[in-house]
């Protein structure tokens, strides 16, 4: 199944990327291909994007990370390859995340509810 990884970021010490590459790992272990947007702006921005404060005007600044391109790039993955949105701990608190979800019902694909993943330290 082609899963789309989505989460809360914003505001979260490096963007909570820690808990988006733990559960990319959990699910490609259980034979998945993942779209984890932690690691496309990694191979984007490099590693410096994962601002330890977890702001957007900071990623912006340091590395030039657009919010818009990022979400442009995320929703077409989601409507063009997704079978299924696995959603992460703390979702509901995300405006990305709750807009992810939003598009992945329209397009009714199947809804995945993560358990167990947790913010982790910088990687």
């Amino acid at each position: 199944m082609r899963i789309y990884l989505a989460g809360p970021m914003r505001g979260i010490p490096y963007f909570n990327f820690p808990a988006f590459f733990a559960a990319e790992g959990k699910l490609k272990k259980k034979g998945h291909k993942v779209f984890n947007p932690a690691r496309r702006d990694v191979q984007k921005y490099g590693k410096e994007i994962a601002a330890p404060d977890g702001s957007i005007k900071t990623a912006a600044s340091q590395v030039g990370f657009s919010l818009r391109e990022a979400l442009a790039m995320d929703a077409q993955w989601l409507c063009l390859n997704a079978d299924a949105i696995a959603l992460l701990p703390g979702w509901k608190k995300s405006k990305g995340a709750t807009a992810e979800l939003a598009l992945a019902k329209a397009l009714g694909l199947k809804v995945i509810t993560l358990k167990g993943i947790k913010k982790g330290k910088k990687r």
